[in-house]
């Protein structure tokens, strides 16, 4: 592996310009500034995750996927547990999901995360446009909480380790 690993990587996706897509863009940029002096912290943010992320996440001690939900119920923030998976359909060169993402690593590293942890917040409307629904903005200060104190807990948990 040639990536200096990070403590905590979080790693976004997103498009700015369909309204709620851009959630977790909007988050990494928030969590950049919060952890900006904490070098155990690394936040990474992209359109879409794409296999070159795979030695990121594999040499990671604890990874924080964020992204928006089309399939949770508009603005419910949500925090869940991902295991790796490999896609059996072969690989997908534009577009991989953090499992996926978490697979690679394992397979081409040998290596994992001792977390991975995925948080979305679900969109209302991925219309085109700069600005988020209501629903998504009205959730925004309980995800920045639920960022803060997953990150805070990573890095509390890696210094146990």
């Amino acid at each position: 592996m040639t990536k200096s690993p990070a403590r905590c990587l979080i790693l976004a996706c997103g498009n700015s310009l369909r309204g709620d897509d851009g959630v977790g863009l909007w988050l990494a940029e928030w969590a950049e500034e919060r952890f900006r002096i904490e070098s155990d912290v690394r936040v990474v943010f992209r359109q879409q995750w794409t296999p070159e992320l795979a030695e990121e996440t594999a040499c990671a001690e604890s990874v924080l996927f964020m992204d928006c939900s089309a399939a949770s119920p508009p603005g419910m923030v949500t925090l869940v547990q991902v295991s790796p998976a490999l896609n059996k359909d072969g690989l997908a060169t534009h577009f991989l999901g953090p499992a996926e993402l978490l697979g690679l690593g394992h397979e081409f590293y040998n290596s994992l995360p001792r977390t991975a942890l995925l948080l979305t917040v679900g969109a209302g409307s991925t219309e085109l446009g700069e600005t988020f629904s209501d629903v998504v903005q009205a959730a925004l200060p309980g995800a920045c909480s639920l960022l803060e104190e997953t990150v805070l807990n990573f890095l509390f948990l890696s210094k146990l380790a």
